[in-house]
């Protein structure tokens, strides 16, 4: 299952995109989810990343269990 979604990039960045997609062999989209993959995996192999991430669940956890009582 995929989800459509748009985005804006400015020009200069949208025709960089475009030319290194094409010396690739790839459409501008699969770049673009190339890219997104890549920085995903980046951040959690990033301790620091990992350590934010998991503190603003508890925090998120903390205000929803105060919800619900």
């Amino acid at each position: 299952m995929t989800k459509q979604t748009t985005v804006r990039l400015p020009d200069d960045l949208a025709d960089d995109a475009e030319a290194v997609a094409r010396v690739r062999g790839v459409s501008v989209n699969q770049l673009i989810i190339d890219s997104l993959a890549a920085e995903i995996e980046r951040v959690r192999a990033d301790a620091d990343f990992t350590a934010r991430a998991q503190k603003l669940l508890e925090r998120d956890r903390e205000i929803l269990d105060r919800l619900v009582k």
